[in-house]
């Protein structure tokens, strides 16, 4: 295993792959990430399988298949990830079986049409989950105001939740509740109290958002400093007589996740948001360009503080320059919302276009291509 990442590894971090697509899986690459690198998971998106539809042909024979057995549309896309994700998942069976079901995870979105939807959301978190028939499938619900009470009652169901499009310790502390909420309901109801979930922190788009409205030197650093925030209200839940109780009875903790660590302004360090959200018990998604940047050249100064480190002090650096944090924080979530709806409209187009090519006569598809 390569050397940089088992030092991520050794200090407590689970590594796991922000992407998927069929090629990965064709060709080997992932299989030889998990040897290599030591990856222990993975996550999707809209996006990123808007971006694998769009790549190539890989998907072609299966789209014409699916098709011509009567899917179209948002189930046709459904059952297409879903044959690429259990694959995912059967590689990192190992890997759930030795941890016990704590890692070795994949990861399926709910449809972003869905984001205002409480009760579908939950009708569909469920269905999805059986129909990909795998016990290591975590569905993604966002950490809305309005999905948190589909997160609730999905985990109370049963359903393997990871929280996604969470931008703030704020707003994972109300995911947190709504964990312990529903961990709750179970024990009283009699049930079994593990039902495993992650609360995905986005990270980079602070910076992103930031960069032209502050000076040079608080370029790149608000988005550690909410993580560093994030990671000391996650650590002072697990330390809770609350929580206490929910792990005596069994209950296992919901993991805190790192998701959007790359590193957006390219005169920052390729690495910069994998060094700095080293932490113990949480789980960093990297896209493959960091992965591989971090295994040939990154560097592990030590643990994030349990305690937050500077974060307060930073924080005060960015209100002073004018930047509302906490409405930012809203905003970002919004538009992150909005972003995955209009990349599952586009993905959902493609798949319309492609039927179409592929319905057409084999001299139009020549001329098109």
């Amino acid at each position: 295993m390569n050397q940089r990442l088992k030092r991520l590894r050794d200090l407590g971090q689970s590594l796991w792959l922000d992407n998927i697509t069929r090629d990965l899986l064709d060709s080997g690459t992932l299989a030889r990430y998990i040897e290599e690198y030591g990856l222990t998971g993975l996550t999707s998106n809209p996006t990123i399988f808007d971006e694998a539809l769009a790549a190539g042909t890989a998907y072609d024979t299966g789209i014409r298949h699916k098709h011509a057995a009567g899917l179209d549309g948002e189930a046709l896309f459904t059952e297409l990830a879903l044959e690429d994700l259990r694959r995912a998942a059967d590689l990192f069976q190992p890997a759930h079986r030795a941890s016990n079901g704590i890692d070795g995870w994949v990861s399926m979105e709910l449809s972003p049409l869905l984001a205002s939807d409480t009760d579908s959301s939950i009708e569909a978190a469920a269905r999805i989950h059986r129909q990909g028939a795998r016990e290591n499938l975590f569905i993604k619900i966002p950490g809305t105001p309005e999905g948190v009470p589909a997160i609730e009652e999905s985990i109370h169901n049963g359903v393997p939740i990871n929280v996604t499009l969470l931008f703030s310790a704020e707003q994972y502390l109300a995911v947190a509740e709504a964990y312990m909420r529903a961990i709750e309901r179970r024990i009283e109801a009699g049930l079994d109290p593990v039902v495993s979930s992650v609360a995905s922190l986005f990270v980079s788009r602070w910076d992103k958002a930031i960069a032209d409205r502050v000076p040079d030197e608080l370029r790149n650093g608000l988005g550690i400093a909410v993580g560093q925030r994030t990671y000391r209200a996650y650590r002072e839940v697990l330390a809770s007589d609350r929580w206490k109780r929910l792990a005596a009875a069994g209950a296992r903790p919901q993991r805190l996740l790192w998701a959007s660590t790359s590193t957006k302004d390219p005169s920052a360090p390729d690495t910069l948001y994998a060094t700095a959200l080293a932490a113990p018990d949480t789980i960093d998604t990297m896209p493959e360009k960091t992965l591989r940047a971090f295994a040939d050249h990154g560097e592990l100064h030590g643990a994030m503080r349990q305690d937050g480190g500077d974060c307060d002090a930073m924080l005060a650096k960015y209100d002073k320059a004018g930047i509302e944090v906490d409405a930012l924080a809203v905003q970002l979530q919004q538009e992150g919302t909005a972003s995955f709806t209009k990349s599952w409209r586009e993905l959902l187009q493609r798949i319309d276009d492609k039927i179409a090519a592929l319905a057409a006569p084999a001299s139009d598809r020549k001329r098109q291509a």
